[in-house]
């Protein structure tokens, strides 16, 4: 007998499906704004949209794995999932508006090379997505993992350059506290991913 009321499994994964895509769209616009550094208050309002997406979408998972008597796998899995994919549009939005807000000058190298780390990882963490579906794939979501552990990494060494430069090339204190800021949360965004990352993996090695 099938029970219609109860919400089909496959939607979680349709839903982190849209999340992902949304993240990745969120860090595109970021990339263009520190790219060209022209039509910055739109590109924040396309993003403060896209975070607001992200929300919903978030929400919509977490009250699904409170009606949903089987889920797809472990229960504090999706839920960790799903916040940690949206903390990444978090700290995308939070480096944006700062930007904005903070009416900085035309973004540098490493404010560039973060946000390109932020789009390849962000696609590492859509591309995996699909292959939480099927089990016999799921051991394929650990090579992703490792891509997005490595581009933290990356990450990590472009911020610590970053406040090395900034310390060292700078005398004014309101420019180092703006740009301090700026980088602590564009580098937060790929920990993000990496924390995404972790939760993969441990669920492909539970179910691999």
């Amino acid at each position: 007998m099938r029970f219609p009321f109860i919400p089909r499994e496959e939607k979680f994964f349709d839903l982190f499906q849209d999340s992902a895509r949304n993240v990745v769209t969120s860090a595109h616009r970021l990339k263009e704004m520190v790219d060209t550094w022209e039509g910055v208050e739109e590109r924040v309002s396309e993003i403060t949209e896209l975070e607001h997406k992200g929300d919903t979408i978030t929400h919509d998972i977490i009250a699904r794995v409170h009606r949903t008597f089987v889920t797809p796998f472990d229960r504090e899995d999706i839920v960790q999932l799903a916040h940690s994919l949206d903390d990444i549009i978090d700290f995308i939005h939070a480096a944006a508006d700062a930007m904005f807000l903070y009416r900085v000058d035309r973004p540098g190298k490493r404010a560039r090379e973060l946000a390109d780390i932020i789009v390849q990882a962000t696609e590492e963490v859509e591309k995996v997505m699909p292959r939480l579906r099927k089990r016999i794939v799921l051991s394929q979501v650990l090579k992703r993992c490792v891509e997005i552990n490595r581009l933290e990494n990356v990450a990590d060494r472009v911020y610590r350059s970053a406040m090395a430069e900034l310390f060292s090339d700078s005398t004014d204190m309101a420019h180092i506290i703006k740009w301090r800021e700026i980088y602590a949360h564009m580098e937060s965004a790929t920990d993000r991913c990496e924390d995404v990352a972790d939760v993969l993996e441990g669920v492909a090695l539970k179910h691999a």
